[in-house]
């Protein structure tokens, strides 16, 4: 069968699965949805929360570059095993592949000029990609590259034309980002189908181990590592190997790529456990009964096709990451950079918790408890071996990005909502360990490093009783995240009995007050002296190196999620607060400064949708009467800054939080101070929501006269009984039941009262 042939084929069958299976949520999902602007995110093959993320790599230099693909990309460098979901920064791109004809370059050359190297254009109605499965036509060599993937394992087909110089290049020094340094490689030929080696990189992630074992299902005819022909082993820092094969019109090349953080025995472990066999269509279908199960978590009816690949997309990247990170044995490297071995444990990397504890983690809390607990162990293992909860953890090493310490809210949220299955009083110690200035137990790192990942910050919030702007950066974010986690921290010592630590961070919990200044209403920096930092403007921005964390005072100000009837306070009572509140919605959306933050963008005024601060905003207007507010303000985020194109996300996906944003939103409830157990009402976008929960109760969220026009909640009913309060509790939805909803185009500003 011809290439062209092929390729109608496949279009063939993605309309008929389109016409036929409507109802399997897997044909709802489109990966290149956020792959354009900055969403950051990957279109390539993997499994949920796979180890192995394997997709085409089309840049690797700017901050677009983060995945290794943009869409507004033209030509594709290769397929590399290794890729981050969405992220600010980039990493990873571990061990790239790429099939040629007829080219003898030895580089990948340049995105601007494919003629360069090796790489090839490609046209979008020639890549086509869903869960578990990617594929494109590489046009300039006619070869048909098709991937799939298990959770160790990457799998490619390539469709080769006739000829004489087809080729596979193992390209070892790439990286997804020109920063990232090569410290040590290996490559070895073992026999002429099958390759082992090691990729171990600094970047982002100071140490990152990937050992590979590759099996190809047909003999190289001559294979040359670095120009260099009859070596069969090569160390280095910049290792590429040419594997020349003669191939037939439409003739298929099968290759296995097992990683492994561990050892090269461990990846071929790997692979020959998970994949044994040469069944493409076989392993695809594996990946794709998967997703389906993932997927079926929440079963959802809507008018809107474009509304329901929106959000079956959004769960589809909430199930990226974290990602497991051990091998088939039981072998994981842990954060102490050693080998250990479990049988009754998952290890896990990429914590993106400064974003995902905010709606990610307590989706799962509602829809995979029992991933939750992995979760969480994983977590608590990260403290019994690197001496400290991470703040973001990739491969398997403490990366000090970000602020604040949410592994506790992640922690404790879920135990408060009745997910137990885990050792709490190491738990406890780890939060409240986490939650204090301990620079001796993070070793092994240079002082900056350190001083990232266990930030002076905490040495002042105990030492002041504040944190001085002029002492610490982005010193008002960390002192109200801060704030919020010792508020994570004071209710579960409550529940445990632990009377005088509830009084330490109950008292904790309340220092964001000391940031407040009334005479301009915003939450400020202050100096050691006490006195406020000079020339104040709640619209700047300095990306880094201001007193705020990726944002400004208009979106800074609102982050007491654990006290917003403090937070009412502060501003008077709820008139000035809704007042100002609805000044944030409806003010000019500039941002000054001369090198603002880039991740201030989705702008409602100056509420930013695109980054993670103001995600619980919205939810505000329920504390102080005006719940229609927030259901008209949820509605207009849902439906203009979350839509079924490629650039359909406004922000960096943030490895899931992005996304599960839209999930809990469109499903009508958030979670706006993870650590208590209720949830916010706001706006459902669906006539019915089906959550099909582990305990085999299901919750369904019916939605009457439903529609885009019909934004307002009209009447709210739990099992049949009206609703007091814009609320809803999260035992409520896990003992099973239904939530009745009815839409209006207008307000009903009695619904509550």
């Amino acid at each position: 069968m011809s290439i062209k042939k092929i390729m109608i084929a496949l279009i063939f069958l993605l309309f008929v699965n389109m016409c036929y299976t409507e109802d399997k949520a897997i044909d709802l999902v489109d990966p290149f949805i956020g792959t354009a602007f900055h969403g950051h995110t990957y279109p390539g093959a993997t499994v949920p929360f796979g180890g192995v993320q394997l997709s085409p790599d089309t840049r690797e230099e700017g901050w677009d570059a983060c995945s290794g693909y943009h869409y507004t990309d033209n030509s594709i460098a290769g397929f590399s095993h290794t890729h981050l979901s969405g992220t600010g920064i980039g990493d990873y791109g571990d061990i790239l592949l790429m099939p040629t004809v007829n080219n003898d370059q030895k580089t990948k050359g340049d995105n601007k000029n494919p003629d360069s190297g090796f790489r090839s254009r490609f046209s979008k109605e020639n890549e086509h990609a869903s869960p578990g499965y990617y594929s494109v036509l590489l046009e300039d060599y006619d070869i048909l590259a098709e991937l799939t993937a298990t959770q160790h394992v990457g799998m490619h087909r390539y469709t080769f034309p006739k000829s004489d110089n087809s080729r596979i290049v193992i390209d070892l020094e790439h990286v997804t980002q020109k920063g990232q340094k090569n410290t040590e490689l290996q490559i070895e030929i073992i026999n002429n189908n099958t390759i082992q080696g090691l990729k171990k990189t600094k970047g982002w992630a100071p140490e990152h181990y990937v050992y590979f074992y590759a099996k190809f299902s047909k003999e190289f005819e001559k294979v040359s590592i670095n120009n260099k022909d009859g070596i069969s082993k090569l160390k280095g820092k910049d290792i590429k190997a040419y594997l020349n094969f003669s191939t037939e019109k439409d003739e298929q090349i099968f290759v296995k790529v097992g990683i492994s953080a561990i050892s090269m025995e461990g990846a071929k472990l790997n692979l020959e456990t998970e994949l044994p066999e040469w069944d493409f269509d076989k392993i695809r279908f594996n990946a794709e009964k998967q997703w389906q199960e993932q997927l079926g978590k929440i079963t959802v009816q809507g008018k809107n096709k474009a509304d329901l690949t929106t959000f079956y997309t959004a769960l589809y990247h909430s199930s990226l990451a974290p990602n497991i990170y051990m091998d088939v044995d039981g072998q994981f490297k842990a954060m102490d950079n050693k080998v250990h071995q479990s049988q009754d444990f998952t290890n896990y990397t990429v914590f993106s918790i400064w974003d995902t504890y905010r709606a990610l983690h307590p989706l799962y809390t509602i829809i995979d408890q029992e991933r939750s607990t992995e979760f969480i162990e994983a977590l608590i293992n990260a403290y019994e071996t690197g001496g400290s909860l991470p703040k973001w953890a990739l491969a398997g090493n403490y990366t000090g990005t970000m602020i604040g310490y949410h592994a506790v809210s992640v922690i404790i949220d879920a135990y408060m909502k009745g997910i137990t299955d885990f050792d709490i009083e190491k738990a406890y110690e780890a939060c409240v360990h986490f939650s204090n200035y301990n620079p001796d137990d993070v070793k092994g790192y240079n002082q900056a490093f350190r001083d990232a990942v266990m930030p002076k910050a905490k040495l002042y919030n105990q030492k002041f009783g504040f944190i001085p702007a002029d002492l610490e950066n982005e010193s008002v974010s960390k002192a109200l995240e801060y704030a919020y986690d010792d508020w994570c921290i004071a209710q579960l010592a409550k529940k445990l009995g632990k009377t005088s630590d509830y009084k330490i961070y109950i008292e904790r919990s309340e220092r964001y007050k000391k940031y407040f200044d009334a005479s301009v209403g915003f939450m400020r920096g202050k100096n050691e002296d006490g006195f406020w930092v000079k020339d104040f403007n709640p619209k700047f921005s300095q990306h880094r190196r201001d007193q705020y964390t990726e944002g400004n005072a208009w979106q800074w100000t609102w982050y007491v999620p654990h006290n917003v009837s403090g937070l009412i306070e502060l501003f008077g009572g709820q008139e000035n607060f809704i007042t100002k509140l609805d000044s944030l919605f409806s003010i000019d959306s500039k941002i000054e400064g001369g090198h603002a933050s880039p991740d201030i963008s989705g702008m409602i005024g100056q509420y930013a949708q695109g980054n993670e601060p103001s995600h619980h905003i919205p939810y505000l207007y329920n504390y102080v009467g005006e719940h229609w507010k927030t259901q008209a303000t949820v509605d207009s985020i849902l439906t203009t800054l979350y839509t079924d194109q490629p650039d359909g996300l406004c922000g960096n996906e943030d490895c899931g939080q992005m996304s599960a944003w839209y999930v809990m939103s469109a499903m009508g409830i958030y979670s706006v101070a993870p650590g208590e157990t209720r949830y916010a009402i706001g706006r459902p976008l669906f006539d019915e929501v089906i959550l099909n929960l582990e305990n085999g109760n299901k919750f369904v969220i019916e939605c009457e006269n439903n529609s885009h026009a019909n934004k307002y909640i009209q009447s709210v009913k739990l099992n049949g009984n009206d609703l007091q309060e814009p609320f809803i509790d999260h035992f409520d939805i896990v003992i099973g039941g239904e939530l009745d909803f009815v839409m209006g185009d207008k307000p009903n500003y009695n619904l509550f009262k």
